[in-house]
């Protein structure tokens, strides 16, 4: 009976532990996504963060902000900005003194995929 009963125990603890597990895993970052997506996405970011520093680089040798073209032709962005990762990065440079990068989707796989924005704030935005 003691057999038993430390079995009940231990089969009870363990459904326990699993139960916990599963919450935790369902609350981390990326809401469940595919973790080709989360993992995509984390590139993309990273990607935002590099160009919008490559920016603030810009505009403390230059005085004011570039296009995407023109970090390039300074070296100051070493990848291509079409379609990296199945995103498309684009540039919004607003009289010199603001900025607006986009990553959209490209590849038609990724339709559902975020859409993400940084600005010289360095805040990135899911759009």
């Amino acid at each position: 009976m003691k057999k038993v009963g430390g079995l009940l125990g231990v089969v009870i603890v363990l459904a326990i532990g699993y139960y916990i597990y599963k919450v935790q895993v369902q609350n981390l970052p990326g809401g469940g996504a595919p973790p080709k997506e989360t993992i995509d996405v984390v590139g993309v970011k990273n990607d935002l963060l590099a160009i919008a520093q490559a920016e603030r680089m810009y505009l403390a040798s230059h005085g004011s902000y570039a296009t995407l073209d023109q970090l390039q032709q300074d070296g100051s962005l070493a990848f291509a900005t079409a379609n990296r990762r199945g995103y498309n990065y684009a540039a919004s440079v607003d009289d010199g003194q603001h900025f607006t990068i986009t990553a959209a989707p490209a590849d038609p796989a990724k339709s559902g995929w975020p859409t993400l924005a940084i600005d010289e704030s360095m805040q990135i935005t899911q759009q």
